[in-house]
């Protein structure tokens, strides 16, 4: 089955893949910590806005000792991201940037996916046609772009950043491209799989 680009978030690990029948020369890049949806250097040029983006941030909000991680499969990262550092709760931040930016303004009307993950906690969040959803989770939960677009809990036991990227590359959903994951403890630990 393909359910296009997907999150799971939980309490303490948050991953996103990127899945694409239209865009598979892409990869994850690690630019000190924020990691960037890129075409590889072999993808034909295009100008569609959608195709590259910040996928993983980890943040530091003003009232917090530890970091939080932002995933999502769009623009609206980097906002929220800001947000949380601007000292929004987890909630809001990803509620206004999904809100303002709406769903992508591509054929399918593309879902905008988010989560904000610290240790202790997770929130999940997206905007299609027809809801803006964001909730509190206490378990690994998955919201994808098709298919799976309102979250639900996904069985997700992993030990580390490294198994978790291995685990949602390898999940059994069709054209598979990259996938990243973050570990929330004492700190931040993240990992990139771009697959071959």
């Amino acid at each position: 089955m393909y359910i296009g680009r997907f999150i799971v978030v939980g309490p303490g690990v948050g991953a996103y893949r990127v899945s694409s029948r239209s865009f598979p020369n892409r990869r994850i890049a690690d630019r000190d910590g924020l990691l960037t949806v890129e075409p590889t250097p072999e993808a034909p040029e295009t100008d569609n806005p959608y195709v590259s983006y910040n996928c993983l941030q980890v943040v530091s909000p003003p009232a917090s000792d530890g970091q939080w991680v932002v995933v999502g499969n769009g623009s609206h990262v980097d906002p929220i991201a800001e947000k949380i550092e601007l000292g929004y709760p987890a909630r809001d931040a990803l509620a206004e940037p999904l809100l303002a930016l709406d769903y992508e303004k591509d054929d399918y009307n593309t879902p905008r996916i988010a989560g904000v993950v610290t240790a202790e906690s997770a929130h999940i969040g997206t905007v299609r046609d027809d809801a803006l959803l964001v909730e509190a989770v206490d378990e690994p939960t998955l919201v994808a772009t098709y298919e799976e677009d309102s979250p639900r809990a996904y069985a997700f036991d992993v030990d580390d950043a490294a198994e978790a990227a291995r685990a949602v590359y390898a999940a059994d959903y069709e054209h598979a491209i990259c996938a990243a994951a973050a570990t929330v403890d004492d700190g931040v630990d993240y990992a990139i799989e771009n697959g071959g």
